[in-house]
Protein backbone atom coordinates (compact mmCIF):
# COMPACT_ATOMS: atom_id res chain seq x y z
CA UNK A 1 0.00 0.00 0.00
CA UNK A 2 1.63 3.54 -1.04
CA UNK A 3 3.11 5.31 1.80
CA UNK A 4 0.43 8.12 0.78
CA UNK A 5 -2.34 6.16 1.22
CA UNK A 6 -1.59 5.27 4.80
CA UNK A 7 -1.57 8.54 6.20
CA UNK A 8 -5.08 9.44 4.59
CA UNK A 9 -7.56 9.80 7.35
CA UNK A 10 -10.79 7.49 5.71
CA UNK A 11 -14.20 7.17 8.11
CA UNK A 12 -16.17 4.53 7.62
CA UNK A 13 -20.36 4.63 9.26
CA UNK A 14 -21.81 1.32 10.89
CA UNK A 15 -23.93 0.64 13.68
CA UNK A 16 -23.17 1.51 17.09
CA UNK A 17 -23.61 -0.95 19.63
CA UNK A 18 -21.10 -0.43 22.74
CA UNK A 19 -20.51 2.93 23.38
CA UNK A 20 -16.64 4.33 23.78
CA UNK A 21 -13.73 5.54 22.22
CA UNK A 22 -10.23 3.31 21.44
CA UNK A 23 -7.37 3.49 19.56
CA UNK A 24 -5.07 0.98 18.33
CA UNK A 25 -3.84 -1.61 15.57
CA UNK A 26 -5.81 -3.91 13.04
CA UNK A 27 -5.91 -7.58 13.70
CA UNK A 28 -7.72 -8.97 10.93
CA UNK A 29 -9.68 -12.08 11.85
CA UNK A 30 -9.71 -14.15 8.96
CA UNK A 31 -12.45 -16.70 8.90
CA UNK A 32 -11.18 -19.92 8.17
CA UNK A 33 -12.84 -21.30 5.02
CA UNK A 34 -15.49 -23.99 5.86
CA UNK A 35 -14.04 -27.26 5.34
CA UNK A 36 -16.22 -29.19 3.20
CA UNK A 37 -18.33 -31.08 4.89
CA UNK A 38 -18.41 -34.93 3.96
CA UNK A 39 -20.99 -36.50 2.69
CA UNK A 40 -21.16 -40.23 2.25
CA UNK A 41 -23.50 -43.07 1.90
CA UNK A 42 -23.48 -45.29 5.27
CA UNK A 43 -24.41 -48.91 5.03
CA UNK A 44 -27.55 -50.25 6.84
CA UNK A 45 -25.10 -52.22 9.04
CA UNK A 46 -23.58 -49.14 10.12
CA UNK A 47 -26.18 -46.69 10.74
CA UNK A 48 -26.40 -47.17 14.60
CA UNK A 49 -22.87 -46.69 14.92
CA UNK A 50 -23.48 -43.12 12.73
CA UNK A 51 -26.61 -42.66 15.35
CA UNK A 52 -23.94 -42.72 18.26
CA UNK A 53 -21.17 -40.56 16.71
CA UNK A 54 -24.30 -37.86 16.51
CA UNK A 55 -24.89 -38.23 20.00
CA UNK A 56 -21.35 -38.65 20.73
CA UNK A 57 -20.78 -34.92 18.91
CA UNK A 58 -24.01 -33.39 20.67
CA UNK A 59 -22.48 -34.16 23.89
CA UNK A 60 -19.17 -32.96 23.44
CA UNK A 61 -21.05 -29.48 22.31
CA UNK A 62 -23.11 -29.76 25.07
CA UNK A 63 -20.24 -29.82 27.77
CA UNK A 64 -17.82 -27.20 25.33
CA UNK A 65 -20.91 -24.27 25.80
CA UNK A 66 -21.60 -24.83 29.62
CA UNK A 67 -18.14 -24.41 29.86
CA UNK A 68 -18.17 -21.01 28.23
CA UNK A 69 -21.29 -20.47 30.18
CA UNK A 70 -19.77 -21.19 33.76
CA UNK A 71 -16.90 -18.45 32.40
CA UNK A 72 -19.07 -15.56 31.74
CA UNK A 73 -21.16 -16.45 34.64
CA UNK A 74 -18.26 -16.19 36.53
CA UNK A 75 -16.58 -12.90 34.57
CA UNK A 76 -19.76 -11.18 33.47
CA UNK A 77 -22.40 -12.61 35.82
CA UNK A 78 -25.56 -14.43 35.45
CA UNK A 79 -27.93 -12.77 33.26
CA UNK A 80 -24.94 -12.86 30.40
CA UNK A 81 -24.38 -16.21 31.07
CA UNK A 82 -28.24 -16.98 30.14
CA UNK A 83 -27.59 -16.15 26.62
CA UNK A 84 -25.50 -19.34 26.17
CA UNK A 85 -29.24 -21.01 27.79
CA UNK A 86 -30.64 -20.38 23.59
CA UNK A 87 -27.49 -22.30 22.53
CA UNK A 88 -27.98 -25.17 24.97
CA UNK A 89 -31.94 -25.78 23.70
CA UNK A 90 -30.49 -25.70 20.09
CA UNK A 91 -28.65 -29.28 21.43
CA UNK A 92 -32.26 -30.10 23.00
CA UNK A 93 -34.42 -29.04 19.92
CA UNK A 94 -36.87 -32.32 19.15
CA UNK A 95 -37.62 -31.26 16.33
CA UNK A 96 -34.12 -31.09 14.70
CA UNK A 97 -32.52 -33.95 16.20
CA UNK A 98 -35.25 -36.27 15.34
CA UNK A 99 -35.27 -34.66 11.36
CA UNK A 100 -31.80 -34.92 11.25
CA UNK A 101 -32.08 -38.99 12.91
CA UNK A 102 -34.61 -39.49 9.93
CA UNK A 103 -32.42 -38.42 7.44
CA UNK A 104 -29.52 -40.32 8.64
CA UNK A 105 -31.83 -43.47 8.75
CA UNK A 106 -33.69 -43.15 6.09
CA UNK A 107 -31.48 -41.16 3.25
CA UNK A 108 -28.49 -43.21 4.93
CA UNK A 109 -26.57 -40.19 5.38
CA UNK A 110 -23.31 -39.65 7.32
CA UNK A 111 -24.02 -37.37 10.42
CA UNK A 112 -22.08 -34.23 9.13
CA UNK A 113 -24.28 -34.20 6.22
CA UNK A 114 -27.28 -34.59 7.72
CA UNK A 115 -26.80 -31.99 10.41
CA UNK A 116 -25.27 -29.50 8.19
CA UNK A 117 -28.21 -29.54 5.68
CA UNK A 118 -30.68 -28.99 8.24
CA UNK A 119 -29.38 -26.80 10.42
CA UNK A 120 -28.30 -24.46 7.51
CA UNK A 121 -31.94 -24.79 6.33
CA UNK A 122 -33.05 -24.24 9.90
CA UNK A 123 -30.70 -20.88 10.56
CA UNK A 124 -31.44 -19.67 6.88
CA UNK A 125 -35.69 -19.45 7.97
CA UNK A 126 -34.49 -18.05 11.41
CA UNK A 127 -32.53 -15.46 9.27
CA UNK A 128 -35.16 -13.95 6.86
CA UNK A 129 -37.82 -13.85 9.32
CA UNK A 130 -39.66 -10.82 9.82
CA UNK A 131 -39.00 -10.62 13.55
CA UNK A 132 -35.71 -8.83 15.00
CA UNK A 133 -35.34 -11.18 17.82
CA UNK A 134 -35.61 -14.45 15.69
CA UNK A 135 -33.24 -13.42 13.15
CA UNK A 136 -30.67 -12.71 15.55
CA UNK A 137 -31.08 -16.56 17.02
CA UNK A 138 -29.62 -17.57 13.90
CA UNK A 139 -26.38 -16.20 14.70
CA UNK A 140 -26.81 -18.58 17.66
CA UNK A 141 -27.84 -21.48 15.51
CA UNK A 142 -24.90 -21.42 13.21
CA UNK A 143 -22.24 -20.97 16.09
CA UNK A 144 -23.79 -24.43 17.91
CA UNK A 145 -23.67 -25.44 14.48
CA UNK A 146 -20.29 -24.80 13.98
CA UNK A 147 -19.38 -26.63 17.26
CA UNK A 148 -21.06 -29.47 16.47
CA UNK A 149 -20.07 -29.69 12.94
CA UNK A 150 -15.97 -29.43 14.38
CA UNK A 151 -16.94 -32.53 16.76
CA UNK A 152 -18.01 -34.46 14.04
CA UNK A 153 -15.46 -34.24 12.25
CA UNK A 154 -13.07 -34.05 14.84
CA UNK A 155 -11.52 -30.37 14.46
CA UNK A 156 -10.81 -27.86 16.92
CA UNK A 157 -12.23 -24.47 16.30
CA UNK A 158 -9.67 -21.75 15.37
CA UNK A 159 -8.50 -20.30 18.81
CA UNK A 160 -7.36 -16.66 16.86
CA UNK A 161 -8.52 -14.61 19.71
CA UNK A 162 -6.67 -16.60 22.45
CA UNK A 163 -3.55 -16.07 20.38
CA UNK A 164 -3.71 -12.47 20.36
CA UNK A 165 -0.27 -11.34 21.72
CA UNK A 166 -0.73 -7.30 22.03
CA UNK A 167 -3.70 -5.45 22.08
CA UNK A 168 -5.63 -4.76 19.23
CA UNK A 169 -8.58 -3.49 17.11
CA UNK A 170 -10.36 -6.48 15.73
CA UNK A 171 -11.38 -6.54 12.56
CA UNK A 172 -14.01 -9.88 11.12
CA UNK A 173 -16.54 -10.08 8.57
CA UNK A 174 -19.18 -10.85 12.23
CA UNK A 175 -17.66 -12.71 15.24
CA UNK A 176 -19.91 -15.53 17.54
CA UNK A 177 -21.07 -15.14 20.36
CA UNK A 178 -18.78 -17.42 21.97
CA UNK A 179 -15.88 -15.93 20.19
CA UNK A 180 -17.00 -12.30 22.33
CA UNK A 181 -17.83 -14.03 24.95
CA UNK A 182 -14.33 -15.25 25.64
CA UNK A 183 -12.34 -11.79 25.10
CA UNK A 184 -9.60 -10.56 26.94
CA UNK A 185 -10.07 -6.93 27.20
CA UNK A 186 -6.79 -6.41 27.87
CA UNK A 187 -5.72 -8.05 24.67
CA UNK A 188 -9.27 -6.43 22.35
CA UNK A 189 -9.72 -2.58 22.80
CA UNK A 190 -12.75 -2.87 20.21
CA UNK A 191 -14.10 -4.70 17.38
CA UNK A 192 -15.65 -3.38 14.12
CA UNK A 193 -17.55 -5.95 11.56
CA UNK A 194 -19.20 -6.41 8.58
CA UNK A 195 -22.52 -7.92 9.87
CA UNK A 196 -24.37 -7.35 12.79
CA UNK A 197 -27.12 -5.59 14.51
CA UNK A 198 -27.83 -3.98 17.68
CA UNK A 199 -29.82 -6.36 19.24
CA UNK A 200 -27.64 -9.61 18.53
CA UNK A 201 -25.75 -11.76 21.68
CA UNK A 202 -22.84 -10.81 20.02
CA UNK A 203 -23.52 -6.83 20.83
CA UNK A 204 -25.14 -7.67 23.81
CA UNK A 205 -22.20 -9.38 25.45
CA UNK A 206 -19.90 -6.13 24.00
CA UNK A 207 -21.46 -3.77 26.09
CA UNK A 208 -21.65 -5.78 29.22
CA UNK A 209 -17.76 -6.03 29.09
CA UNK A 210 -17.63 -2.35 27.73
CA UNK A 211 -15.62 -2.97 24.98
CA UNK A 212 -16.14 -0.51 22.30
CA UNK A 213 -17.72 -2.18 19.01
CA UNK A 214 -19.08 -0.85 15.93
CA UNK A 215 -21.41 -3.17 13.18
CA UNK A 216 -22.83 -3.09 9.58
CA UNK A 217 -19.95 -2.21 8.22
CA UNK A 218 -20.68 -4.39 4.81
CA UNK A 219 -16.86 -4.33 3.47
CA UNK A 220 -14.80 -2.76 6.55
CA UNK A 221 -12.86 -6.45 6.84
CA UNK A 222 -11.49 -5.75 3.30
CA UNK A 223 -10.85 -2.68 3.61
CA UNK A 224 -8.48 -2.65 6.85
CA UNK A 225 -5.19 -4.46 7.16
CA UNK A 226 -3.08 -5.86 9.29
CA UNK A 227 -1.05 -2.68 11.52
CA UNK A 228 -3.10 -0.12 10.51
CA UNK A 229 -4.10 2.47 13.26
CA UNK A 230 -8.09 2.84 13.79
CA UNK A 231 -10.08 4.83 16.04
CA UNK A 232 -13.26 3.29 16.86
CA UNK A 233 -16.24 5.96 17.68
CA UNK A 234 -18.72 3.82 19.58
CA UNK A 235 -20.94 6.38 20.30
CA UNK A 236 -21.51 7.46 16.71
CA UNK A 237 -21.08 4.16 15.15
CA UNK A 238 -17.55 5.50 12.90
CA UNK A 239 -14.12 3.98 12.58
CA UNK A 240 -11.00 6.49 11.74
CA UNK A 241 -8.80 5.21 9.52
CA UNK A 242 -5.38 6.69 10.22
CA UNK A 243 -6.76 9.23 12.64
CA UNK A 244 -5.02 12.68 12.11
CA UNK A 245 -3.58 14.95 15.15
CA UNK A 246 -6.81 16.99 15.59
CA UNK A 247 -9.50 13.49 15.17
CA UNK A 248 -7.33 12.54 18.01
CA UNK A 249 -7.63 15.87 20.23
CA UNK A 250 -11.50 16.36 19.45
CA UNK A 251 -11.40 12.93 20.30
CA UNK A 252 -9.66 13.27 23.53
CA UNK A 253 -12.19 16.16 24.10
CA UNK A 254 -15.24 13.89 24.01
CA UNK A 255 -13.45 10.75 25.96
CA UNK A 256 -13.32 13.53 28.90
CA UNK A 257 -17.08 14.54 27.99
CA UNK A 258 -18.43 11.37 28.35
CA UNK A 259 -16.72 10.42 31.08
CA UNK A 260 -18.29 13.78 33.07
CA UNK A 261 -21.45 12.70 31.63
CA UNK A 262 -21.65 9.48 32.80
CA UNK A 263 -20.72 10.85 35.64
CA UNK A 264 -23.83 12.90 36.10
CA UNK A 265 -26.10 10.19 35.51
CA UNK A 266 -24.80 8.03 37.83
CA UNK A 267 -25.33 11.03 40.61
CA UNK A 268 -29.02 11.21 39.23
CA UNK A 269 -29.57 8.00 39.53
CA UNK A 270 -31.70 7.40 42.50
CA UNK A 271 -32.99 10.74 42.32
CA UNK A 272 -36.78 11.30 41.23
CA UNK A 273 -37.64 11.61 37.40
CA UNK A 274 -39.11 15.43 38.16
CA UNK A 275 -39.44 17.91 35.89
CA UNK A 276 -38.04 21.17 36.80
CA UNK A 277 -41.14 22.76 37.70
CA UNK A 278 -42.10 19.83 40.10
CA UNK A 279 -44.27 17.49 37.79
CA UNK A 280 -43.40 13.63 38.64
CA UNK A 281 -42.96 11.36 35.74
CA UNK A 282 -42.56 7.27 36.58
CA UNK A 283 -39.91 6.08 34.53
CA UNK A 284 -39.79 1.85 34.40
CA UNK A 285 -38.11 -0.78 32.43
CA UNK A 286 -39.03 -3.08 29.99
CA UNK A 287 -37.71 -6.80 30.70
CA UNK A 288 -38.29 -9.97 29.25
CA UNK A 289 -37.18 -12.83 32.21
CA UNK A 290 -36.44 -12.80 35.84
CA UNK A 291 -32.58 -12.52 34.73
CA UNK A 292 -33.29 -9.00 33.96
CA UNK A 293 -34.08 -7.33 37.52
CA UNK A 294 -30.40 -6.44 38.47
CA UNK A 295 -30.18 -4.56 35.59
CA UNK A 296 -33.26 -2.56 36.37
CA UNK A 297 -32.77 -2.07 39.86
CA UNK A 298 -28.97 -0.96 38.90
CA UNK A 299 -30.34 1.49 36.11
CA UNK A 300 -32.51 3.74 38.74
CA UNK A 301 -36.05 2.61 36.98
CA UNK A 302 -39.05 1.98 38.94
CA UNK A 303 -40.52 -1.06 38.34
CA UNK A 304 -41.45 -2.66 35.02
CA UNK A 305 -43.68 -1.01 32.61
CA UNK A 306 -43.32 -3.65 29.76
CA UNK A 307 -42.71 -7.46 30.90
CA UNK A 308 -42.46 -9.01 28.27
CA UNK A 309 -43.56 -12.90 28.20
CA UNK A 310 -44.01 -14.28 25.02
CA UNK A 311 -39.98 -15.19 25.47
CA UNK A 312 -41.11 -17.51 28.15
CA UNK A 313 -42.39 -19.47 25.81
CA UNK A 314 -40.36 -19.43 22.39
CA UNK A 315 -37.12 -21.50 21.94
CA UNK A 316 -39.19 -23.93 23.40
CA UNK A 317 -41.16 -27.06 22.17
CA UNK A 318 -44.51 -26.32 24.70
CA UNK A 319 -45.75 -23.71 26.44
CA UNK A 320 -44.31 -23.48 29.80
CA UNK A 321 -46.72 -24.43 32.69
CA UNK A 322 -48.81 -22.41 34.59
CA UNK A 323 -46.33 -23.04 37.70
CA UNK A 324 -43.44 -21.54 35.65
CA UNK A 325 -44.89 -18.59 34.60
CA UNK A 326 -46.00 -18.13 37.97
CA UNK A 327 -42.58 -18.36 39.15
CA UNK A 328 -41.20 -16.13 36.83
CA UNK A 329 -44.06 -13.30 37.11
CA UNK A 330 -44.05 -13.86 40.89
CA UNK A 331 -40.01 -13.72 41.37
CA UNK A 332 -40.21 -10.44 39.08
CA UNK A 333 -42.68 -8.39 41.57
CA UNK A 334 -41.63 -9.60 44.68
CA UNK A 335 -37.60 -8.18 43.63
CA UNK A 336 -38.58 -5.01 42.76
CA UNK A 337 -41.52 -4.52 45.32
CA UNK A 338 -43.03 -2.40 46.29
CA UNK A 339 -42.58 -0.47 42.59
CA UNK A 340 -44.89 -1.71 39.77
CA UNK A 341 -44.66 -4.07 37.52
CA UNK A 342 -46.72 -4.63 34.24
CA UNK A 343 -47.04 -7.60 32.76
CA UNK A 344 -48.11 -8.14 29.18
CA UNK A 345 -50.19 -11.01 27.98
CA UNK A 346 -48.54 -13.12 25.23
CA UNK A 347 -47.74 -11.27 21.79
CA UNK A 348 -47.56 -14.08 20.36
CA UNK A 349 -48.04 -14.46 16.37
CA UNK A 350 -46.79 -12.83 13.31
CA UNK A 351 -43.41 -14.93 13.50
CA UNK A 352 -43.61 -15.89 16.86
CA UNK A 353 -45.68 -19.06 16.39
CA UNK A 354 -44.73 -21.93 19.03
CA UNK A 355 -43.83 -25.08 16.89
CA UNK A 356 -46.27 -27.61 18.87
CA UNK A 357 -48.83 -25.47 17.09
CA UNK A 358 -50.24 -26.34 14.13
CA UNK A 359 -50.58 -22.66 12.38
CA UNK A 360 -50.76 -22.37 8.70
CA UNK A 361 -48.70 -20.00 7.09
CA UNK A 362 -49.97 -16.42 6.22
CA UNK A 363 -49.02 -13.84 3.57
CA UNK A 364 -49.20 -11.40 6.16
CA UNK A 365 -48.80 -12.30 9.71
CA UNK A 366 -48.48 -9.28 11.29
CA UNK A 367 -52.16 -8.37 10.34
CA UNK A 368 -53.03 -11.54 10.89
CA UNK A 369 -53.37 -14.06 13.94
CA UNK A 370 -51.42 -12.61 17.10
CA UNK A 371 -51.37 -11.29 20.36
CA UNK A 372 -55.09 -10.76 21.80
CA UNK A 373 -56.17 -12.49 18.28
CA UNK A 374 -54.29 -15.21 19.05
CA UNK A 375 -55.04 -15.47 22.86
CA UNK A 376 -58.44 -15.46 22.41
CA UNK A 377 -58.90 -17.94 20.09
CA UNK A 378 -56.18 -20.12 22.13
CA UNK A 379 -57.82 -20.12 25.30
CA UNK A 380 -56.49 -22.43 27.53
CA UNK A 381 -52.77 -20.99 27.04
CA UNK A 382 -54.87 -17.88 27.44
CA UNK A 383 -56.12 -18.88 30.71
CA UNK A 384 -52.86 -20.25 31.84
CA UNK A 385 -51.28 -17.10 31.38
CA UNK A 386 -54.04 -15.31 33.09
CA UNK A 387 -54.04 -17.49 36.00
CA UNK A 388 -50.38 -17.44 36.70
CA UNK A 389 -50.63 -13.30 36.66
CA UNK A 390 -53.45 -13.38 38.59
CA UNK A 391 -51.64 -15.59 41.23
CA UNK A 392 -48.65 -13.98 41.43
CA UNK A 393 -50.44 -10.14 42.04
CA UNK A 394 -50.61 -11.64 45.33
CA UNK A 395 -47.20 -9.32 45.63
CA UNK A 396 -49.32 -6.42 45.65
CA UNK A 397 -47.65 -4.35 42.98
CA UNK A 398 -48.52 -6.24 39.49
CA UNK A 399 -50.38 -4.70 36.61
CA UNK A 400 -51.35 -6.31 33.68
CA UNK A 401 -52.12 -5.15 30.09
CA UNK A 402 -53.05 -6.89 26.49
CA UNK A 403 -51.35 -6.38 23.41
CA UNK A 404 -52.99 -5.69 20.14
CA UNK A 405 -56.30 -4.42 21.20
CA UNK A 406 -57.89 -2.93 17.75
CA UNK A 407 -60.98 -2.26 18.89
CA UNK A 408 -63.77 -2.64 21.77
CA UNK A 409 -65.09 -5.72 20.98
CA UNK A 410 -61.65 -7.69 21.85
CA UNK A 411 -61.25 -5.55 24.96
CA UNK A 412 -64.76 -7.17 26.65
CA UNK A 413 -63.89 -10.40 25.56
CA UNK A 414 -60.74 -9.99 27.00
CA UNK A 415 -62.11 -8.68 30.41
CA UNK A 416 -64.52 -11.67 30.07
CA UNK A 417 -62.12 -14.14 30.41
CA UNK A 418 -60.37 -12.28 33.29
CA UNK A 419 -63.67 -12.21 35.17
CA UNK A 420 -64.15 -15.83 34.50
CA UNK A 421 -60.77 -16.68 36.16
CA UNK A 422 -61.10 -14.44 38.78
CA UNK A 423 -64.25 -16.05 39.93
CA UNK A 424 -62.38 -19.34 39.30
CA UNK A 425 -59.19 -18.71 41.85
CA UNK A 426 -62.19 -17.11 44.17
CA UNK A 427 -63.83 -20.77 44.39
CA UNK A 428 -60.50 -22.36 44.54
CA UNK A 429 -59.98 -20.36 47.55
CA UNK A 430 -56.43 -19.11 45.73
CA UNK A 431 -55.29 -15.81 46.68
CA UNK A 432 -54.79 -12.81 44.06
CA UNK A 433 -54.81 -8.90 44.30
CA UNK A 434 -58.91 -8.04 43.53
CA UNK A 435 -57.76 -4.78 43.04
CA UNK A 436 -55.50 -5.52 39.98
CA UNK A 437 -54.95 -2.89 37.61
CA UNK A 438 -55.78 -4.46 33.79
CA UNK A 439 -54.46 -1.87 30.95
CA UNK A 440 -54.76 -1.78 27.00
CA UNK A 441 -52.01 -1.27 24.62
CA UNK A 442 -52.13 1.57 22.33
CA UNK A 443 -50.75 0.23 19.04
CA UNK A 444 -53.09 -0.38 16.41
CA UNK A 445 -54.88 3.03 14.73
CA UNK A 446 -58.15 1.59 15.30
CA UNK A 447 -57.60 1.56 18.80
CA UNK A 448 -56.48 4.98 19.34
CA UNK A 449 -59.83 6.35 17.30
CA UNK A 450 -61.64 4.24 19.70
CA UNK A 451 -59.56 5.41 22.76
CA UNK A 452 -62.76 7.09 24.37
CA UNK A 453 -65.31 4.05 24.40
CA UNK A 454 -61.65 1.66 25.61
CA UNK A 455 -60.73 4.17 28.27
CA UNK A 456 -64.29 3.07 29.92
CA UNK A 457 -63.20 -0.30 30.15
CA UNK A 458 -59.25 0.64 31.02
CA UNK A 459 -57.45 1.17 34.01
CA UNK A 460 -54.52 2.56 31.87
CA UNK A 461 -52.94 3.17 28.65
CA UNK A 462 -49.61 1.95 27.54
CA UNK A 463 -48.38 3.44 24.32
CA UNK A 464 -46.51 0.73 21.48
CA UNK A 465 -45.44 3.22 19.24
CA UNK A 466 -43.62 0.76 17.14
CA UNK A 467 -46.68 -0.96 15.88
CA UNK A 468 -48.46 2.26 16.40
CA UNK A 469 -46.41 3.58 13.57
CA UNK A 470 -45.79 0.97 11.33
CA UNK A 471 -49.30 0.11 11.02
CA UNK A 472 -50.68 3.84 10.48
CA UNK A 473 -48.09 4.39 7.82
CA UNK A 474 -47.90 1.03 6.07
CA UNK A 475 -44.42 1.14 6.70
CA UNK A 476 -42.05 -2.35 7.44
CA UNK A 477 -38.93 -0.48 9.21
CA UNK A 478 -36.92 -3.48 8.56
CA UNK A 479 -37.37 -2.92 4.51
CA UNK A 480 -34.47 -1.08 3.46
CA UNK A 481 -36.74 0.19 0.13
CA UNK A 482 -39.20 2.14 1.84
CA UNK A 483 -37.65 2.79 5.96
CA UNK A 484 -36.40 6.20 5.32
CA UNK A 485 -40.95 6.46 5.75
CA UNK A 486 -41.10 5.56 8.89
CA UNK A 487 -41.46 8.49 10.92
CA UNK A 488 -42.14 8.90 14.61
CA UNK A 489 -42.79 12.70 14.43
CA UNK A 490 -45.42 12.41 11.48
CA UNK A 491 -48.14 14.69 12.39
CA UNK A 492 -50.94 12.08 12.00
CA UNK A 493 -48.40 9.85 14.55
CA UNK A 494 -48.56 12.51 16.90
CA UNK A 495 -52.26 13.29 16.64
CA UNK A 496 -53.16 9.68 17.02
CA UNK A 497 -51.37 10.04 20.62
CA UNK A 498 -52.66 13.12 21.70
CA UNK A 499 -55.81 11.74 20.56
CA UNK A 500 -55.43 8.93 23.18
CA UNK A 501 -53.94 10.71 25.78
CA UNK A 502 -57.03 13.10 26.20
CA UNK A 503 -59.48 10.14 26.15
CA UNK A 504 -57.35 8.90 28.93
CA UNK A 505 -57.67 12.46 30.73
CA UNK A 506 -61.43 12.40 30.44
CA UNK A 507 -61.94 9.11 32.14
CA UNK A 508 -59.07 9.83 34.58
CA UNK A 509 -56.35 7.05 33.74
CA UNK A 510 -53.24 6.96 32.52
CA UNK A 511 -51.05 6.60 29.11
CA UNK A 512 -47.76 5.55 28.97
CA UNK A 513 -45.16 4.41 26.32
CA UNK A 514 -43.33 1.59 26.54
CA UNK A 515 -42.22 1.68 22.38
CA UNK A 516 -38.55 3.09 21.13
CA UNK A 517 -40.17 6.64 20.82
CA UNK A 518 -40.18 6.90 24.53
CA UNK A 519 -36.18 5.80 24.13
CA UNK A 520 -35.41 8.55 22.03
CA UNK A 521 -34.50 11.54 24.23
CA UNK A 522 -34.71 14.03 21.28
CA UNK A 523 -38.60 13.02 22.05
CA UNK A 524 -38.75 13.43 25.66
CA UNK A 525 -39.78 16.91 26.71
CA UNK A 526 -42.30 16.81 23.29
CA UNK A 527 -44.06 13.26 24.83
CA UNK A 528 -44.10 14.47 28.19
CA UNK A 529 -45.70 18.07 26.61
CA UNK A 530 -48.38 15.55 24.45
CA UNK A 531 -49.18 14.16 28.55
CA UNK A 532 -47.06 10.86 28.72
CA UNK A 533 -46.81 10.52 32.19
CA UNK A 534 -45.35 7.21 32.46
CA UNK A 535 -42.16 6.19 30.29
CA UNK A 536 -40.58 2.22 29.81
CA UNK A 537 -37.36 1.99 28.06
CA UNK A 538 -34.81 -0.61 27.97
CA UNK A 539 -32.58 -0.43 31.30
CA UNK A 540 -29.22 1.11 29.68
CA UNK A 541 -31.89 4.52 28.54
CA UNK A 542 -33.39 4.90 32.07
CA UNK A 543 -30.65 7.46 33.14
CA UNK A 544 -30.30 9.37 30.21
CA UNK A 545 -33.97 9.70 30.27
CA UNK A 546 -34.47 10.34 33.46
CA UNK A 547 -31.40 13.24 32.71
CA UNK A 548 -34.05 14.81 30.02
CA UNK A 549 -37.25 14.63 32.65
CA UNK A 550 -34.83 16.41 35.30
CA UNK A 551 -33.94 18.92 32.57
CA UNK A 552 -37.25 19.66 31.20
CA UNK A 553 -39.91 22.31 32.52
CA UNK A 554 -42.90 20.96 31.99
CA UNK A 555 -44.80 24.38 31.09
CA UNK A 556 -42.18 24.57 28.36
CA UNK A 557 -42.82 21.21 27.20
CA UNK A 558 -46.76 21.62 26.86
CA UNK A 559 -45.69 24.52 24.49
CA UNK A 560 -43.77 22.62 22.50
CA UNK A 561 -46.52 19.85 21.92
CA UNK A 562 -49.00 22.13 21.48
CA UNK A 563 -46.66 24.00 18.36
CA UNK A 564 -46.00 20.72 17.24
CA UNK A 565 -49.60 19.90 16.98
CA UNK A 566 -49.97 22.51 14.45
CA UNK A 567 -47.19 21.48 12.20
CA UNK A 568 -47.79 19.79 9.02
CA UNK A 569 -44.43 18.50 8.15
CA UNK A 570 -43.05 15.47 10.75
CA UNK A 571 -39.36 16.91 9.95
CA UNK A 572 -39.96 20.36 11.32
CA UNK A 573 -41.23 18.28 14.57
CA UNK A 574 -38.37 16.63 14.92
CA UNK A 575 -36.32 19.77 14.46
CA UNK A 576 -38.21 21.80 16.71
CA UNK A 577 -38.25 18.73 19.60
CA UNK A 578 -34.60 18.15 19.18
CA UNK A 579 -33.58 22.04 18.98
CA UNK A 580 -35.43 22.06 22.54
CA UNK A 581 -33.68 18.78 24.28
CA UNK A 582 -30.17 20.11 23.24
CA UNK A 583 -31.14 23.47 24.81
CA UNK A 584 -31.92 22.02 28.08
CA UNK A 585 -29.30 19.26 27.96
CA UNK A 586 -26.39 20.30 25.77
CA UNK A 587 -23.89 17.79 27.06
CA UNK A 588 -25.96 14.91 26.16
CA UNK A 589 -25.31 15.97 22.20
CA UNK A 590 -22.68 17.81 21.22
CA UNK A 591 -20.88 14.58 20.12
CA UNK A 592 -23.64 13.70 17.86
CA UNK A 593 -21.69 12.97 14.39
CA UNK A 594 -24.71 12.08 12.35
Amino acid sequence: MPASRKKTERIFRGIPVSAGVCRGKVRVLVDPKDDAIPRYAVADEDLEKELKRLDRGLAETRKEILEVQRQVASTLGVKDASIFDAHLLVLEDPTLIEEVTRRIQQDKLNAESAFHEFAEKYASTLSESEDEYLRERAGDMRDVSSRILANLMGKRRPSSLKDLSEPCILVSHDLTPSQTAMMDKRMVLGFVTDAGSRTSHTAILARSLRIAAVVGLSTISQELGNGQEVLIDGYNGLVVLNPTDQTLFEYGQIVRRHASLEESLREGKDKAATTRDGFRIALSANIESPDDIESVKSSGAEGVGLFRTEYLFINRQKPPTEEEQYDAYHKVAVALHPCPVIIRTLDLGGDKILSHLNVPQEMNPFLGWRAIRFCLEEKEIFRAQLRAILRASVAGNVKMMYPMISGLDELLQANGLVDEVRAELRAKGTPFDEKLEVGSMIEIPSAALASDALAKRSCFFSLGTNDLIQYSMAVDRLNEKIAHLYEPTHPAILRLIHTTVQAGKRRGIWTGICGEMGSDPQLTPLLLGLGITEFSVASSAVPTIKYLIRQTTMSEAVALAEAALECESGAEILERSRSYARKIAPTLFEDDKV
